[in-house]
């Protein structure tokens, strides 16, 4: 007879405590939350512990966080600047709720981040704190537009994602009250031109031209235009530089406020502070949410002085005073600039979509990799189908820089396998896309070259089981 190795007895008793734990917090949660829940659906972990880009379930299990709060943790998870930052505050008898009274906390929040705003709106900016939601920072926006404006309709993009109250699910393609108008975002897999290129997104600029100009397109001239600069949500389609510009100069041309959506690609995200910044583009109106918070919830809108023409009360919200948050959220901005975070993303970034970009050589199932930064996603395709199988069977030439034709169709429930491949293997990761059918990378910016290399090698190796056992 074996005999167990000393203390084995206690280690299986506590794994099996462990995991039985875990299974009935998820068993409670299905028993008792929304069948709105959508993360914990895919995701079925049970978070007990995190530092940096690991996460440790219920049942023991380590985890690398690539959906880190859906870009909300740039700095990861507990990083010591926040949790100093946070203490600080607890320990010194500030109050926490404070509604928009004037602290001091909320004044060095306020200074740094208009320490970081592009250079033609850091001087004649002015901040309203929102709800805590980065959609309460989009409706807030979309009220001051209107007043400036004297104008009631707001001009998106098809693709979009900015929120899920109402004016934010219009601007989202949703049906709604709030009078919206969607024009063509421009990309190059799925261009809606079937172009792609530079041509592609000239002709998504003069439709929109076209749009605002034309007495009979049923589109009055609207009270401002949304737009993300890297589309999210919508599968991480960033917009092409020289057509942010052109947008740029159509509003502007117009006195149409443009407002950017940096709710998830601000803080250095990108590659850089903001990613406005990459195209030289100044917005008259930026929405800001997410990692402004360092973790905690908090959301503001920054737009030009010009626009101030609110009454007092005109926007408001309870929870507008977090000073908690502000606190983690100083913390945080200071931080990425201080130690040149953003240009860290852009480097490392560019590494990890080049050998993401290997991938599509060796499965087919990888129709394009694409990101800005460390926002990167990665579109799954239907690999056992020819290029010019989808639709009415036209050869039209998309994403013509490799040579391919018509983009092949998108497979979400490929998608969900890699998903479910990758959460086998400990790396978390999102979905997004029109589809549903691009796997998404966040990761924090503080990721290690090692630690990057690690997240590849688990993509890979789950693409590869996602491919063979889960065609299509």
């Amino acid at each position: 007879m074996t005999e167990s190795a000393p203390g084995a007895g206690p280690r299986r008793d506590a794994a099996a405590g462990a995991r039985a734990a875990h299974e009935g917090i998820l068993r409670r949660q299905s028993a008792r939350e929304s069948a709105a829940r959508t993360y914990a659906r895919a995701l079925p972990i049970v978070p007990v512990r995190a530092r940096g880009l690991t996460i440790e379930g219920a049942d023991g299990r380590r985890y690398l966080d690539c959906l880190s709060g859906a870009g909300t943790l740039a700095l990861g998870h507990n990083h010591p600047v926040v949790l100093e930052a946070i203490r600080k505050v607890l320990d010194s008898g500030a109050p926490l709720h404070a509604l928009d009274l004037a602290t001091p906390v909320k004044d060095a929040f306020v200074t740094e981040l208009f320490r970081t705003l592009p250079p033609g709106l850091a001087g004649h900016a002015r901040v309203q704190f929102c709800g805590p939601a980065g959609t309460d920072a989009v409706e807030a926006a979309f009220t001051l537009v209107r007043a400036a404006t004297g104008r009631g309709g707001i001009v998106a993009f098809a693709g979009a994602y900015h929120g899920m109250t109402a004016g934010a699910l219009a601007a989202s393609g949703h049906a709604a009250d709030v009078r919206v108008a969607r024009l063509p975002y421009p990309q190059d897999y799925r261009c809606p031109f079937g172009v792609g290129g530079a041509h592609g997104a000239e002709l998504a600029a003069r439709w929109t031209e076209s749009v605002l100009d034309d007495p009979k397109s049923g589109v009055p001239l609207p009270a401002g235009l949304i737009l993300e600069p890297v589309q999210g949500e919508g599968g991480v389609i960033p917009a092409p530089d020289a057509w942010m510009r052109r947008v740029r100069r159509i509003t502007a041309d117009r006195s149409v406020p443009l407002i950017a959506d940096e709710i998830q690609t601000g803080v250095g995200r990108t590659g850089a502070f903001w990613a406005v910044e990459h195209s030289g583009v100044t917005p008259d109106v930026m929405v800001l949410s997410k990692a402004i918070g360092g973790s905690l919830p908090l959301a503001v809108v920054v737009y030009h002085e010009d626009l101030d023409v609110w009454e007092p009360g005109a926007h408001a919200g309870t929870f507008r005073g977090n000073q908690l948050a502000m606190a983690a959220g100083t913390a945080t901005l200071a931080h990425v600039r201080e130690n040149g975070l953003a240009e860290r993303a852009a480097s490392l970034g560019a590494r990890m979509l080049s050998q993401l970009r290997a991938l599509q050589g060796s499965y087919p199932c990888v129709g394009e990799v694409r990101g800005r930064g460390l926002m990167i996603g990665v579109e799954l395709v239907d690999g056992e189908r020819d290029a010019g199988e989808q639709g009415e069977g036209r050869e039209v030439e998309c994403d013509r820089g490799r040579g391919r034709g018509r983009p092949r169709p998108a497979a979400p429930l490929l998608a969900a396998a890699v998903q479910r491949e990758c959460l086998d293997r400990g790396l978390i990761v999102e979905l997004g896309g029109r589809y549903a059918s691009v796997v998404r990378l966040l990761p924090p910016l503080t990721i290690s070259d090692e630690q990057a290399t690690a997240v590849l090698d688990r993509l890979a190796d789950a693409i590869d089981a996602a491919a063979r056992n889960h065609p299509g």
